[in-house]
């Protein structure tokens, strides 16, 4: 289990290194695609490993805000974790609630 949780959590950060790099990129200017990937990949990382939904979210959304508060002093872009926060809750959710997980025995 554990090795999942590593293999997974590097999955999330280069995945949100890759999509925070185009989202830097100079001729780069289109918010709704990148928001789109923050969700899906969010969702996706969160229906797999709902109880690690929090951590998803963080792993994959800090990237970009970080490149702008280092790079421009915005504080703004922090909205952006708010996409990969619904992501990562919606694919938790999808996968616990709507059939997609067997009940834990305990």
């Amino acid at each position: 289990m554990r090795i999942k949780i590593v293999l997974m959590l590097i999955i999330a950060v280069t995945s949100g290194l890759l999509i925070a790099w185009i989202d830097a990129s100079p001729g780069w200017d289109d918010a709704g695609i990148t928001a789109g990937a923050l969700v899906l990949l969010s969702a996706i990382l969160g229906a797999i490993m709902p109880r690690y939904a929090a951590l998803w979210a963080a792993a994959v959304g800090i990237w970009i805000p970080l490149w702008n508060i280092s790079h421009h002093g915005s504080y703004s872009s922090l909205a952006v974790l708010a996409f990969a926060i619904v992501g990562a809750f919606a694919g938790a959710f999808g996968r616990r609630f709507l059939g997609g997980a067997p009940p834990k025995q305990q």
